[in-house]
């Protein structure tokens, strides 16, 4: 397989077992650089696989419901991947403060569902970036964070 396949199957994986229904979080370990940055707009960006597990597991504990899932084909390009996604989930779980925009109440039941395009970046087999643009003003509006000026 040429580079770009192998970084494609990679993305692949930790699209599947980070970010899909189920998270695995041992696949941190195997897939990310020890400093990965991880960066969205609805949150302060993580650095790190300590960093990256503790916000995947209170963002799960807070959503647990939460998936994301692929949009379209994913394109590689030399160390880079760029997949499209849409998902979310559903505020069951304790509350919530990590969105840059606000807090949600302990379990206010509502639901986020939104789309995003990521960049990640691979060295030697590991992701060392992953830097997505996402549709954070249409999740945080489904989230009541925000309110569209009348």
């Amino acid at each position: 397989m040429s580079r770009e396949e192998d970084n494609k199957a990679i993305v692949g994986r930790w699209f599947t077992k980070f970010w899909g229904e189920t998270c695995d979080l041992g696949i941190v370990d195997e897939l990310a650089a020890p400093d990965m940055l991880l960066q969205y707009s609805l949150h302060a960006p993580r650095r790190g696989r300590e960093d990256i597990k503790a916000f995947m597991t209170g963002f799960r504990r807070a959503f647990p419901d939460l998936n994301f899932w692929g949009a379209g084909d994913l394109i590689a390009e030399g160390d880079y991947v760029v997949g499209r996604w849409e998902g979310g989930g559903t505020h069951t779980g304790p509350a919530f403060d990590d969105f840059l925009a606000g807090s949600l109440p302990a379990n206010s039941g509502r639901k986020m569902r939104f789309t995003g395009t990521t960049v990640l970046k691979l060295k030697d087999g590991k992701i060392i970036e992953e830097v997505g643009l996402d549709d954070g003003v249409t999740a945080l509006q489904q989230l009541g964070l925000i309110k569209l000026a009348a």
